[in-house]
């Protein structure tokens, strides 16, 4: 049977956008509750029912956001040489969780980054 199943983790975090034009709100450092969504697809298990088991997933993704909870989001980029948390826009962490987590979980279908409670973003890796 197809499935979806999604997880979701939170996280505070602050952040400023460095490549928005100057005077805009965004270039300025503020924070943020964070919501992550990770999704995955796949064939659900005859026997168990499942596709993976949720602890499973929560034990990947966890040390990526013990990693980032109450910090600031370009701080961390330039401590590690991510040019993605450099410039933490919704879009650009939705992918850099992505990447961090394609080869341990299979199955990742895609990660939605909630910033604020009416926006997120959601990256899916093109197929072609």
């Amino acid at each position: 049977m197809p499935v979806i199943i999604t997880k979701i983790f939170q996280f505070e975090a602050a952040h400023y956008l460095p490549n928005m034009p100057e005077g805009h709100k965004c270039r300025r450092m503020h924070g943020h509750s964070f919501k992550i969504e990770v999704k995955l697809s796949g064939e659900a298990d005859p026997f168990t029912g499942i596709l993976i088991d949720f602890g499973e997933i929560k034990a990947i993704v966890k040390p990526l956001i013990e990693q980032l909870d109450h910090y600031v989001l370009n701080e961390i980029g330039a401590a590690i040489h991510e040019p993605l948390l450099e410039n933490p826009t919704s879009e650009n962490l939705a992918k850099w969780f992505y990447t961090m987590l394609n080869n341990k979980l299979p199955g990742l279908y895609s990660i939605v980054v909630h910033e604020t409670c009416t926006s997120y973003c959601e990256y899916t890796p093109s197929s072609t």
